[in-house]
C-alpha cells in the first residue's frame, strides 16, 4: 500500500534535480526512487547523481540494504545525500 512522504534532496541531488524537496506516494524506497526518475527525466545529471547517493529513511541509514525492502510511512521524510553531503560512495 503507498504512503505519502517527503524527499529531500541535498547538494548535487538538489541541483541535479531542480528543487529541494518534493512529495513521493509509494511503498518503497524503490518505489520512490522509480518516480522521482521519472520524473527529472528530462535533467540527465539527476541520473548520473542518484546511483552514488546514500540514504536516509526517516533518520536511518538504508546503507547495503536493497531499495526494495525498505518500506516507507505515511509522513515520512528520504533524504538523499551526495558523497560529499556526507553519503557513502
Amino acid at each position: 500500500m503507498s504512503v505519502h512522504g517527503t524527499i529531500r534532496y541535498w547538494a548535487a541531488a538538489k541541483a541535479a534535480a531542480g528543487v529541494a524537496e518534493e512529495p513521493y506516494q509509494a511503498a518503497t524506497l524503490a518505489e520512490a526512487l522509480d518516480a522521482a526518475r521519472a520524473r527529472h527525466a528530462a535533467r540527465p545529471d539527476f541520473a548520473r547523481v542518484l546511483p552514488r547517493c546514500s540514504f536516509l529513511v526517516d533518520g536511518d541509514p538504508v546503507g547495503t540494504r536493497a531499495h526494495d525492502a525498505v518500506r516507507l510511512a505515511e509522513g515520512g521524510t528520504v533524504e538523499v545525500l551526495p558523497p560529499f553531503a556526507g553519503g557513502a560512495r
